[in-house]
């Protein structure tokens, strides 16, 4: 008797050893369980805030490209502007100049009519006083010469050729001359 509630004691210890075993196993799993839980969630909040980090630089990475943009189309139009307004003044001037220098513009069929009705009738007059005025130009132009030879021959090469230039009739007077010799003519 002694013998079997020795073996019966034997055996309860070993089953409530293999049960503390059990209960040891499984308590390490659960750990094991809960601490893979735990890195698993820290591991999708990281994931989660650098996605939102990416697209917080990405967003303001777009920002400043849609403001770079923005400015350049500014300067742009700017630019054109400017180069605009340059073009308009410049085209003023040049439209100013030329009614400045010019004999009343450009000869069309109805400004001749124009001009030819106001001329005066006497145009004998004109051509009189024009061969008149000839006259005394190629006269005083001889004397000119005579004189100019001699005080050239005193100047610097530098200088005759300047005072040269400034004798030499311009583009102006020979299209004054040619207008008039066209008025007298009619």
């Amino acid at each position: 008797m002694l013998r079997t509630e020795e073996r019966q004691r034997l055996a309860r210890e070993r089953r409530e050893e293999r049960e503390k075993q059990h209960a040891a196993k499984e308590t390490q799993i659960l750990e094991k369980e809960r601490k893979a839980k735990l890195q698993y969630e820290k591991q999708l909040e990281e994931r989660q805030r650098k996605l939102k980090e990416m697209k917080q630089k990405e967003e303001q990475r777009r920002a400043a490209v849609e403001e770079k943009r923005k400015q350049k189309i500014e300067e742009e139009k700017e630019h054109y502007e400017a180069v605009l307004h340059r073009t308009l003044e410049r085209n003023q001037r040049l439209e100013t100049r030329q009614k400045r220098w010019s004999w009343g513009g450009s000869i069309t069929p109805e400004s001749e009519g124009k001009t030819a009705s106001k001329r005066s009738p006497s145009t004998a007059n004109l051509k009189q006083a024009e061969a008149a005025v000839s006259k005394r130009l190629s006269s005083s132009a001889a004397l000119l010469n005579v004189s100019d030879r001699t005080r050239r021959s005193q100047l610097s090469p530098l200088d005759s050729s300047v005072i040269s230039r400034l004798l030499a009739p311009t583009q102006a007077s020979l299209a004054r001359s040619k207008s008039a010799a066209t008025l007298s003519a009619d």
